[in-house]
């Protein structure tokens, strides 16, 4: 009985249902993140670069005489500079709004009637 009470308690923490939840979340900002750069950036940035080169697609670049590829590892190389280029900016732009939110002073705290008393007392026996 002690494990399984263990593993629940393990289980259910905060923690680990956090970051469960983040997991999730981040799966599909990375679907999002995906495609915005395979479907959006990558095209607008390509077009012209496959136009000058007379291609029509970036895996048609080959090595002459070889199987060599490598327009396939062009494509993922400039994927992978786009993709963290987006995420830079994101992130870039979440770090100015939380900066802009602890930026705000925080209001005084109120004081509690002890604090008031005590106060008052301070100050009556500073005036004897």
């Amino acid at each position: 009985m002690g494990f399984v009470k263990e593993f629940r308690d393990f289980a259910v923490k905060g923690n680990v249902i956090d970051l469960a939840v983040g997991v999730i979340i981040g799966a599909a900002f990375g679907k999002i993140v995906s495609s915005l750069v395979e479907d959006v950036i990558t095209p607008a940035v390509l077009a012209p670069a496959l136009k000058a080169a007379n291609l029509d697609n970036l895996s048609a670049l080959t090595i002459p005489g070889t199987a060599i590829k490598y327009g396939n590892f062009l494509s993922q190389v400039i994927t992978f500079i786009i993709v963290a280029l987006v995420l830079f900016i994101i992130i870039r732009v979440v770090n100015k709004m939380k900066k802009k939110e602890e930026a705000k002073p925080a209001a005084a705290p109120v004081p509690t009637k002890e604090e008031i008393l005590l106060t008052e007392i301070r100050d009556l026996l500073k005036n004897k």
